[in-house]
């Protein structure tokens, strides 16, 4: 039964209220624990695809009479377009159309950093495209250009007004505490390096758009597109099959889209738009740097009574402002916290959300200065953890947290740290820290699915959702072949196309599983009950006696067994059609996710080489899907927070500000050689009050704490406090010298 509510949507951390129609989910959980298929490892459902090259990727599409576009991008840092000459471009070969400003969304006059976009040029080739794009003449008016973030700030020179949160009496919590800490943390610029560039390719059919495009959110594509061109939605189809990563910044259509869409009604034809290397590490979007400067204030028995922090976000020309301060306001039962956040407009790249955006940040902050606080007090920082655990969110109940357990479990990897500091020598000193976790993850909806069985006993699921690589496809699949008690090699997922299946959510804040499983799993069981009723028609029994295990109806008196497909072969031409919809989220609860990660390191002190050896990572993100599938997001998690921590740097020229690092030569992403032993657990505990399935989201949680783990390591190994992130060669050497007393060179 649908019914209308006003609710609180949440996305990568940011809540609006909605009015949403949601259905109501009859179905009960499953008992806690592995199933038949869920809960189980289980291969991607199309490992063998994409192993062969058979996977089409929206780079690999080649239609008919395609064009190939390119864009024209600012040299300057800001500067406006007084005049767009597009005439060299068109009399050049080959070239077929060209845009200018205001022609096409994202095309614009003013131009907020190097490399944004201008102008596009369509041609046969994409040699010719670009040299069309080049040749284009501009008059172009220089304007003062602003990098420095805390210039910004006092400047004025903001997204908004600075976002401001208090609880409690900070002023005299502080006045009135043992110990008190303070520092000033710094992240840096990083950028997505997703292995296939941001790409779409556009085609006119009729009055109908087909957008061929990697991205997280087919359906946010399609509106962002229409609204764009003034069409209606339904003449917008989006899709896409596979694509080789995101990691946030693919969430919506982007200049590229727009352009491929536009020149592609000019010309008649399709049209690609793909951003090269270089593009993507200039115009693609990143993880904005931040400045965080934080106090910590404990009694000496280790509870802590003040956490403040006035943070900045440096988000560049445009983007959002992530919280930052988040993890500050949620994972530790503090009465007294006071923030505020300012974000500053730069001439720099735009902010794109990139996996936990905020919470990587805040969370190196506040976990640093944490430790740092139960050094002070010679405080065991795992028991300093548990002692301040918070039983709330502000007041409001959790739907579920099992962060005690991670606790309890991280104790055997804790308890390594004596043998690994004896492993130290006279060069490289070893230690073990540990950080923990909070981030969002419990979805919502709306999401519906479709399950088609016929009479070969083949079912297929199908949901315009897509699976950005993170094995939602198989996952998906998981949870129809349980609730119809079938083997998971009978089904199969159709996703990735809005003309041929209904909406489902964006794959963005750890949303997609715990928003389109549950509605996979009512789809799978409206099927189900169809086949059990047509079944208690044909032998005379009555439903309720009746059920599917293995592939085969079965009696509760044990009299009846009949093969599955067998029974199905009846339908002839006929079709049982499941549909399911995801139901509402608990009213008045908080639904997160938690997690601990314990890290052991080693530092050459001499040459400031930080290694991490070995990374026990323990999550609670409520029920499993598959095993297999959720430690390869850890993995990839952490090999991503490595990267960030350790080398990934986004180099800027302040003067000019231009992105030096625009290639994988200039920009350290990690190899196989930086990865650690990385081992996982799981709480793999149903979170009883979220939807028929109790699962939450696992694409962010396990990039959360590692930056935060690595650099309390650091300190357990040297003694040294890092402060700023990347944590180079240069910047541990500037760490010891400090530690040693000396002064750090300038």
């Amino acid at each position: 039964m649908a019914r209308l509510i006003r609710t609180e949507k949440e996305v990568e951390g940011r809540f609006e209220e909605v009015w949403l129609v949601v259905e109501e989910d009859p179905l009960s959980q499953w008992p806690a624990g592995p199933r038949d298929v869920v809960g189980r490892a289980a291969t991607r459902k199309d490992a063998l695809e994409r192993v062969r090259g058979e996977a089409r990727f929206t780079a690999d599409i080649r239609l008919p009479g395609m064009l190939h576009a390119a864009v024209l991008r600012s040299p300057y840092a800001h500067a406006r377009a007084a005049r767009v000459d597009l005439a060299p471009a068109l009399a050049l070969p080959g070239v077929r159309a060209a845009i200018g400003p205001d022609d096409a969304p994202g095309l614009e006059t003013e131009a907020g950093y190097v490399g944004a976009p201008v102008a596009a040029v369509a041609a046969e080739t994409d040699a010719q495209a670009r040299a069309g794009a080049a040749a284009i003449a501009v008059e172009w008016e220089q304007l003062e250009i602003v990098v420095d973030p805390e210039e910004a700030v006092e400047r004025g020179l903001l997204h908004g007004e600075p976002e401001r949160y208090e609880r409690g009496d900070f002023d005299d919590a502080v006045a009135h505490a043992d110990v008190v800490v303070e520092g000033t943390y710094t992240t840096s610029v990083v950028l997505h390096n997703a292995l296939e560039t941001h790409q779409s390719v556009c085609e006119w059919v009729g009055d109908r758009l087909d957008v061929y495009t990697s991205t997280q959110y087919v359906w946010g594509v399609r509106e962002e597109v229409a609204k764009g061109l003034g069409i209606a939605p339904d003449k917008v189809r989006v899709v896409c099959e596979y694509m080789g990563g995101g990691f946030g910044a693919k969430n919506s259509a982007g200049e590229f889209t727009f352009a491929a869409a536009v020149l592609a009604r000019a010309t008649g034809r399709p049209v690609r738009c793909a951003l090269t290397r270089r593009e993507e590490n200039v115009a693609a979007g990143n993880r904005n740097g931040t400045i965080q400067k934080l106090t910590a204030a404990a009694r000496s028995d280790g509870t802590i009574v003040a956490l403040g922090g006035e943070f900045i976000n440096a988000l560049g020309w445009d983007g959002w402002s992530a919280s930052t301060e988040g993890p500050m306001k949620m994972l530790y039962a503090c009465d007294n916290v006071r923030t505020v956040r300012s974000t500053a407009k730069i001439n720099t790249p735009p902010m794109k959300a990139f996996r936990a955006p905020g919470f990587v940040e805040g969370t190196f902050g506040l976990e640093c200065i944490v430790d740092e606080l139960a050094k002070k007090l010679d405080l065991d920082p795992l028991e300093m953890r548990r002692k301040n655990d918070a039983t709330s969110n502000d007041g409001t109940p959790y739907s579920s947290k099992n962060l005690a357990e991670c606790y309890a479990r991280a104790e055997k990897h804790w308890e390594r740290r004596h043998e690994v500091r004896a492993r130290s020598d006279a060069r490289w000193k070893r230690g073990v820290g540990m950080a923990s976790q909070v981030w969002y993850g419990g979805g919502g909806p709306p999401s519906y699915a479709w399950t088609r069985v016929g009479s070969d006993g083949r079912i297929v699921v199908v949901t315009a959702m897509q699976d950005i690589g993170t094995g939602t496809r198989t996952a998906m699949a998981q949870i129809a072949a349980e609730e119809l008690g079938v083997p998971l090699d009978r089904v199969e997922v159709a996703l990735g196309d809005t003309a041929r299946g209904p909406y489902a959510t964006l794959s963005a804040g750890s949303s997609t599983t715990p928003s389109v499983g549950p509605a996979v799993r009512a789809a799978a069981a409206d099927a189900k009950r169809q086949i059990v009723e047509i079944a208690a028609q044909r032998y005379d029994l009555e439903e309720r006696v009746l059920d599917i295990r293995d592939a085969t109806i079965v009696s509760a008196d044990g009299n009846l067994s009949v093969d599955l497909t067998e029974f199905l072969s009846m339908l002839g031409n006929a079709q049982i059609l499941g549909k399911g919809a995801r139901g509402p989220n608990p009213t008045g609860m908080s639904v997160l996710t938690f997690g601990v990660q314990v890290v052991e390191v080693a530092v050459d002190v001499e040459t400031g080489e930080v290694r991490v050896e070995r990374v026990a990572a323990i999550h609670d993100v409520g029920r499993i899907i598959n095993p297999l599938g959720a430690e390869s997001q850890v993995e990839g998690g952490i090999i991503q927070g490595i990267g960030h921590t350790l080398s990934e740097q986004r180099l800027l020229d302040p003067e000019t500000g231009r992105v030096l690092t625009t290639t994988l030569d200039a920009y350290r992403v990690p190899t196989i050689a930086d990865v650690p032993e990385i081992v996982c657990e799981f709480v793999d505990e149903p979170d009883a009050h979220l939807t028929n399935l109790g699962s939450k989201g696992l694409g962010e949680p396990p990039i959360v704490p590692i930056a935060a783990a690595i650099g309390n390591a650091i300190r357990d190994a040297t003694g040294a406090d890092v402060h700023g992130l990347p944590i180079t060669r240069e910047e541990m050497l500037r760490a010891l010298k400090e530690r040693r007393g000396a002064p750090a060179a300038v």
